[in-house]
This record gives structure tokens, sequence and C-alpha cells, in this order.
């Protein structure tokens, strides 16, 4: 039998919160249901119940009993952050043309473009049905505010993702926006709705903004050292795409001139041949950028687990600060 302590934080989380995560599921299908358009729960169903891991929702959910919370608005509040979560893959994979997603193939490619963009819209409009009816003006503001990040993040990234003046700071905004952005407003609205004192919510902010910002930096390392099994997409992916990631914005910084002229070529341009993938990790290599993202993920970790001092003694803290150490372990 797995030693409870072995077990994957989330996995453990999941275990304790087992009674809420079915509510949670329960309430994403009944509010992802239409009478008049059988194709929203169709390509919604195709994502929410592809295996994901329901991290986030599941950080609403802890913060909130970690925080003392007994009402029921909280599996309101985690299921708003799922359908927003949701919404934002199904944009994203269409501005990406990805065809892959967990493994399995896009809503977008399954359907069309037209459809994951309007049943992304849809599952916006429900998250904003589903925080209003917790009567909590706090709640809404910084759930509203994470989705306006969010997407403003997304257009920052169209604009640096294929510049090669786009440096680390742009970098971070860029994460803040589309990745962290919602990781914060998830662990913060459980405190907001549970009552937490204002150091605590800081607190919650604080170590949601640190995982999200250390998992988008870890996932842009996997996409150059990863498993796609793993993944759940092909490697070199963000390279093909011409992502402009933390690895490759720590190689361009270094590059001589003929190095910057294959950046140049391959990002900027777009022009990549058999073989660049393959030249593009060996200049990572050559520059450590690999070695210095880890460390850099790692460096948010533990902002993230020292965000946490400010909380309660509790079980669920200890998964959390486990949790955020899972997260960069996944690159080890």
């Amino acid at each position: 039998m797995t030693n409870e302590k072995t077990r994957k934080p989330h996995d453990r989380m999941a275990t304790y919160l087992k009674d809420d995560l079915t509510a949670v599921n329960e309430l994403i299908r009944h509010r992802m249901a239409s009478e008049h358009a059988p194709r929203i729960p169709e390509v919604t169903a195709h994502l929410i119940e592809a295996g994901g891991k329901r991290l986030r929702p599941m950080l609403t959910l802890a913060t909130a009993h970690l925080c003392g919370y007994q009402g029921r608005y909280h599996i309101h509040l985690a299921a708003t952050v799922e359908f927003i979560h949701t919404a934002t893959l199904l944009h994203d994979d269409v501005v990406d043309e990805s065809a892959q997603r967990r493994g399995r193939p896009t809503a977008n490619l399954l359907w069309d473009n037209k459809s994951s963009v309007l049943v992304g819209d849809y599952l916006f409009a429900r998250s904003f049905q589903l925080m209003t009816e917790t009567n909590n003006i706090k709640v809404l503001a910084i759930l509203a505010n994470a989705s306006a990040t969010i997407a403003e993040g997304e257009v920052l990234q169209l604009t640096a993702a294929q510049n090669l003046g786009t440096d680390e700071d742009i970098y971070l905004k860029v994460v803040r926006g589309k990745t962290a952005a919602l990781f914060s407003a998830a662990t913060q609205v459980g405190g907001v709705i549970a009552g937490a004192s204002a150091e605590q919510e800081r607190a919650l902010y604080d170590y949601g903004d640190a995982l999200g910002i250390a998992f988008q930096i870890v996932d842009d390392l996997l996409d150059f050292q990863g498993d796609s099994q793993t993944i759940g997409k092909n490697i070199g992916d963000d390279f093909r795409e011409r992502k402009l990631t933390l690895p490759l914005i720590k190689a361009v910084a270094k590059a001589d001139a003929d190095e910057r002229e294959f950046w140049v070529r391959t990002i900027e341009k777009g022009h990549q041949d058999n073989g660049d993938l393959e030249h593009a990790l060996t200049l990572l290599h050559k520059h450590g950028a690999l070695r210095d993202t880890k460390a850099q993920a790692l460096e948010w970790a533990e902002l993230a687990k020292g965000a946490l001092g400010a909380l309660p003694d509790h079980e669920l803290r200890e998964m959390l600060c486990d949790l955020a150490d899972y997260v960069v372990s996944r690159i080890n």
C-alpha cells in the first residue's frame, strides 16, 4: 500500500477534498448543459473530462478550508475557476493552432475554431453567473480582474512571442497574465469567502502568484526536455510555434552573431528546417539556459512556500507546501 506521505500532493489533496470535488463536478456538469445548443456540452465535456487534475479549483477549496470556511459557496467559486480555465484553454488552442491537449486531439481539431471560440465565450459567461451567486462583491472583483488580466496576458504574448527584443521582464508580465493570475485568484478567493484576515489574504495571493509562475516556467522548460507522453504534447512545440519562452530568452541574450542569425530566421521569420530544433537544443545547453531556467523555477517555488507561513497550521497547508515542491520536481 502506498504511504500517504509519498503520494503526490494533489492526489492527497483530492482525497481530502473528495466530497467537495464531487459537488464541484456535479455543478460543472449541470452548468455546462445547454437546452438549445448540444454542441456546448459536447465540446466542454471533451476538455473538462479529459483527465485534468482540477488543480485550480482544488486550490480554492483547500484555501477556503484552511481559513475555516463552513459554507457552500466555495463550491461555486471552484467551479467558476475551472470554467475560466477551460474557456482560456479553448481559446488558446485556436490562437496557437494546437492539435493536442492533455494527450488528446484539441476541440478545435475535432470540431472547428468557431465552436471552440464560442463555447469558450459561453463558459466565461457561465463563470460570471456562478461567481455572482456568492453575493460577495470582493470575490466578483478578484475573479473579474483575473479574467481581464488573463486576456491581457494572451494579447501581450501575441506581440512578444516572436520578438527577439522580448526580455525576462516582459516574459514575467506574460506569465503573470496568462497563468499566474488564475492561480492567485483561485487561492485568494478561497480566503476571502472564508473571511480571512488581510494578512492571510495577501499570503494566499502571494502563494498562488508564485506557484503559477513556477508552474509556467516548468511547463516552458518541459517543452524542451520533457516526455511527450507525460506533458501531453510534442517536444519542441513552443519552438515550432515560435514562442519566445524563458529558456529561449536566456539563450538569445547570450547569442553571438551567428547564433542570433539562427534565432532571427527560426523565431522572428519563421523559416524552420529539419534539424533546427536539435540545433536550438544545442544552443540552450551551450549557454546553460535550461539549467538557469530550472533554478528560477525553484526560486519561485521557495517564494510560494514562504508565503504559507502566515496561514494557520493545518494539514492542507502542508499539502500546499508539498505542491510547490512537486510542481518543480517534474523537471528532475
